[in-house]
């Protein structure tokens, strides 16, 4: 008798490959997604770091009103914009991961904790591995 098709073994063994390849596939894709995330962050920071130059010199004073400089949203929401302080020599932007969002857990090893990150008006990144 010649029986054609796959034994029981034999599929429990492709699926064991897949298993592992997965498993080791997974968290680097999960990573590299976080990291490209990140760039909706690092945009919204940037900009409202313009904006901010801007409304200083139409007012000779930075802006502690997110509403002035564009909002506390970023274009993908992955985000939270905020203005933790600001007077007439200097600003600090902060932007903070949604609660619940796909970058609430961006907090690996390598880059340390990246759900909120921070620009000021010197231009100190922070942290240093999120950018």
């Amino acid at each position: 008798m010649n029986n054609k098709g796959f034994s029981l073994v034999e599929l429990m063994v492709v699926l064991a490959i897949i298993g592992v390849l997965s498993a080791i596939a997974y968290p680097s894709y999960d990573s590299y997604m976080k990291k490209s995330r990140r760039a909706d962050a690092k945009i919204a920071l940037q900009a409202m770091a313009d904006k901010q130059e801007r409304f200083y010199l139409q007012n000779n004073t930075y802006t502690a009103n997110a509403a002035n400089v564009g909002g506390t949203g970023t274009e993908k929401n992955y985000y939270v914009l905020s203005i933790d302080s600001a007077d007439v020599n200097a600003f600090a932007l902060t932007a903070t991961a949604v609660a619940g969002g796909p970058q609430a857990t961006d907090t690996t090893t390598n880059n340390g904790d990246c759900t909120v990150i921070q620009l000021t008006s010197a231009g100190a990144k922070t942290p240093d591995a999120c950018w």
